[in-house]
């Protein structure tokens, strides 16, 4: 009897539990967002087949398709996307090259703190794109005022994220390579950069984004040639196929900079 009573009492010890850890694993389906994107547009298209809605207002996807491949054959598309994209590589690097030096001089230094983050608060909350008039009565009717547009907008976010990263490194790991007599710049590059990392790429992402923004406004404003200018010209003339082509290029430019940053997450934080 006490054998057995043992018995079942070891064995109502060791009974397996179901694991209850994995509700916060950031996991995704690996064809969900296409298979939903696909029945988007399916629906879309049997609508506008249909005759439920009116084409002058939204066009079917394969109007949309036909003014692309129309586009493309022309050579107009080749000639906008270019330009666009021109403006935003060079306004991006230069914005990102200045705002990541700005950001680690805040995040290192208590002068540069105290100064750097003043003007970044008082500047931040000002909507690049009505600073455009007077870059071009400062650098001329050009491609200059629409790239320093571009790399203003990259500029501050680019700071904030980089600061608030070297911020976010625990300073336990700072101090323990301190207590060992590491270099400054060492910490610099082994600790503080590793853990800044993740907040800088995450910023990388705001700014492609506000960099596409600015992009298509400077464009509408003041360009002849460039996504933007060729949505604005298109809108203006009712071809809303043209408009959304416009638009549906810039959504593949924008995913094609998030994949291409996703792949730089993924080979740079390998740790995570």
């Amino acid at each position: 009897m006490l054998d057995r009573a043992g018995t079942s009492a070891k064995d109502d010890t060791t009974r397996r539990v179901r694991f209850r850890g994995a509700g916060f694993v950031p996991a995704s389906s690996r064809f969900g967002g296409w298979i939903a994107l696909a029945l988007v547009i399916a629906i879309w298209q049997a609508a506008g087949s249909a005759g439920l809605v009116n084409p002058l207002f939204l066009p079917a996807p394969a109007a949309i398709a036909r003014a692309i491949y129309e586009l493309a054959m022309s050579g107009a598309l080749w000639q906008h996307l270019s330009a666009s994209i021109l403006r935003i590589g060079v306004g991006w690097v230069l914005g990102t090259a200045a705002g990541v030096a700005v950001g680690f001089a805040i995040g290192l230094s208590r002068l540069a703190r105290s100064v750097g983050i003043t003007f970044i608060s008082a500047l931040f909350p000002i909507p690049k794109i009505a600073l455009l008039p007077l870059l071009i009565l400062w650098l001329g009717i050009g491609e200059e005022p629409k790239i320093a547009t571009i790399a203003l907008g990259v500029f501050f976010s680019t700071a904030i994220s980089v600061y608030s990263g070297v911020d976010a490194v625990p300073r336990n790991l700072i101090r323990m390579a301190q207590s060992f007599n590491v270099p400054f710049a060492t910490i610099v590059r082994k600790v503080i950069w590793p853990g800044a990392l993740p907040a800088i790429l995450a910023g990388f992402r705001i700014t492609a984004s506000v960099a596409l923004l600015l992009v298509v406004s400077a464009e509408m404003i003041g360009a002849q040639y460039g996504i933007g200018a060729f949505v604005l010209q298109a809108g203006n003339l009712m071809q809303t196929d043209q408009l959304l082509a416009g638009v549906v290029i810039l959504s593949v430019f924008g995913l094609v900079v998030g994949k291409v940053i996703g792949w730089l997450e993924t080979r740079l934080l390998h740790w995570r």
